[in-house]
C-alpha cells in the first residue's frame, strides 16, 4: 500500500503538469516552461475523473449490472451487485442457478471483477449460465449505511467478522433467493479468505442455513490460525490478541478510515486507462505470478473499509488456538455468552457440501490449520494446490487462476446442477 501511495503521489505531480501544460507543448518536455505562470493560475484546479465502481466495471465489458441494497436484521444496509444473465447467452428467461461471491478482509466486490471477462470468476460464472451476486461486508465502500447510525458514530463500528457472517451473509442469501424469481431454495457460495471465515461462522451459528447451500467453495479458508506464518500477526498478537489496554484503545473504530478523495486520486493515477499504469505495476511487485493490472486496480480500491474489531478477532484466534466468537473480556462475556470465555463455533454442524481449497505456501491459512478445520466438517472435499509456491493472494489474482481455480469450481457446480436435473 505504501508503494502504491508513493507511486500515486509521484504520478500526481506528473499528471498536474500534463493537465496544465499550454496547448501544443509536450507536457513532459519542460524546456521554456514558465512555471510561475503555470502554477499561478487563479482558475487552476485538479480535475479527477470519477472512480469506476463494481457495476461500472461490469458494464464496461457489456454485461448487465444491478446494484441492490440489502438491510440486515441489525440495521446495516449492504450494497450487493448482481450480474443477472449473460449478454452472450441472452439467457434472461432460462433457469439460472444463484451464486454468491464474498471478498476477503479490506476488500470489496471490485476484487471479483478486476481480472477481466476472460479470467474473473464472476464473468466466467455468468457465461456458464449462473445468476451471479457479488457481496460486500458492512463498513466497506458499498456498505456504509445504516437505518439509524452514521459512520461517524462509534457504535457503527462495533462489529467483527462474526456479525458479517451472522447477519450480512444471511441477509444476502435470503435476498438473492427472494429476488431471483425462479423459486430457488438454495445457492452456491464462493468465498476467499475472510469470505470463508464469515461463511463458517454463519453455518455453525445458524445451522438452518446449511439447507440453503448447494455447494460452498472456500478459497484459502481461515478459521484456526495456530500455525499461520504471517510475521505481523506474530508481532502484534501478544499485545492485541488479548484484552489489553492496547486492544481496548483500538476497539470499535474504522481501520485506515475511508477517504474518497484518496481512493479517487489513486484510481486516476493507477486506473486501467491511466498513462501511469505501467509505473504503478512496477511499484506493486507481483513476483511474476500475478495479473499485475488486476493487482494494481485492487491496490487502489484497498482498504475498502473495515472495523478494527475484525483484525482484533483474528488476533484473538491466533493467540487462543480456538475458532470461536469475539472475546469481550470476562465481565461482558458472562453477559453475552453466560461464560467467562467465548464459545467455540460448532463447526460439526456445518453439513452442507464444503470444498476447501488450500496450499503449502499460504501465509494466512496454514495446511495444518486447514486440516484441523476439515477434521470437524462432516461433508468436506479437500483441494490441495500442487504448486508449492501458490500463496494466499494467488487464489484471487494468479495468472492461471482460471485453469486451477475457476474452471474446476464451475465444473463442480455444473455437476451438482446436472444431478438436480437427472
Amino acid at each position: 500500500m505504501e508503494k502504491c501511495l508513493i507511486a500515486a503521489l509521484s504520478a500526481l505531480c506528473l499528471a498536474t503538469v500534463a493537465r496544465c501544460a499550454p496547448p501544443g507543448l509536450d507536457p513532459f518536455n519542460f524546456d521554456g516552461v514558465d512555471f510561475y505562470q503555470l502554477f499561478n493560475d487563479p482558475d487552476g484546479h485538479l480535475k479527477l475523473n470519477p472512480r469506476l465502481k463494481t457495476d461500472d466495471l461490469i458494464r464496461a465489458h457489456e454485461y448487465p449490472a444491478e446494484l441492490h441494497h440489502v438491510t440486515t436484521e441489525d440495521g446495516y444496509i449492504i450494497g450487493v451487485f448482481r450480474i443477472p444473465y449473460s449478454h452472450k447467452l441472452q439467457n434472461q428467461k432460462a433457469h439460472r442457478p444463484i451464486v454468491l461471491l464474498q471478498h476477503g478482509i479490506l476488500g470489496s466486490s471490485d476484487n471479483w471483477i478486476t481480472m477481466g471477462p476472460d479470467n474473473a470468476l464472476a464473468f466466467q460464472l455468468v457465461d456458464a449460465g449462473y445468476d451471479v451476486w457479488i457481496g460486500n461486508a458492512r463498513g466497506n465502500t458499498y456498505s456504509r449505511n445504516h437505518t439509524w447510525l452514521t459512520t461517524q458514530h462509534p457504535y457503527f463500528w462495533r462489529f467483527s467478522w462474526h456479525e458479517i457472517g451472522y447477519f450480512d451473509i444471511a441477509a444476502m442469501i435470503d435476498y438473492a433467493l427472494a429476488t431471483n424469481g425462479q423459486g430457488q431454495k438454495s445457492i452456491h457460495y464462493v468465498g476467499h479468505s475472510q469470505g470463508t471465515t464469515v461463511f463458517l461462522a454463519l453455518m455453525a451459528s445458524r445451522p438452518e442455513y446449511n439447507a440453503k447451500i448447494k455447494t460452498a467453495q472456500l478459497l484459502a479458508p481461515v478459521a484456526y490460525m495456530d500455525n499461520m506464518d504471517f510475521p505481523l500477526a506474530h508481532a502484534t498478537g501478544p499485545y492485541l490478541g488479548h484484552r489489553t489496554s492496547y486492544a481496548l484503545m483500538l476497539e470499535s473504530m474504522e481501520f485506515l478510515p475511508y477517504n474518497d478523495f484518496l481512493l479517487l486520486l489513486l484510481y486516476n493515477t493507477c486506473g486501467p486507462d491511466s498513462r501511469f499504469l505501467k509505473y504503478c505495476k512496477q511499484f506493486h511487485s507481483t513476483d511474476g505470478r500475478t495479473n499485475s493490472t488486476a493487482a494494481a486496480i485492487n491496490a487502489i480500491t484497498t482498504p475498502a473499509g473495515v472495523s478494527t474489531n475484525q483484525f482484533l478477532h483474528y488476533l484473538q484466534e491466533q493467540q487462543s488456538g480456538h475458532f470461536r466468537e469475539y472475546d469481550f473480556g470476562k465481565k461482558k462475556n458472562l453477559i453475552v455468552y453466560g461464560a467467562e470465555v467465548p464459545p467455540d463455533y460448532p463447526t460439526h454442524l456445518i453439513t452442507c457440501k464444503t470444498h476447501l481449497w488450500y496450499s503449502d505456501n499460504d501465509e494466512m491459512a496454514a495446511v495444518k490449520d486447514v486440516e484441523r478445520l476439515a477434521d470437524t466438517l462432516p461433508n468436506k472435499v479437500m483441494h490441495h494446490m500442487d504448486d508449492p509456491l501458490w500463496h494466499h493472494g494467488d487464489f484471487a489474482t494468479n495468472w492461471e487462476v482460471r485453469k486451477y481455480i475457476n474452471d474446476p469450481i464451475i465444473k463442480i457446480m455444473n455437476e451438482f446442477e446436472d444431478t438436480l436435473r437427472s
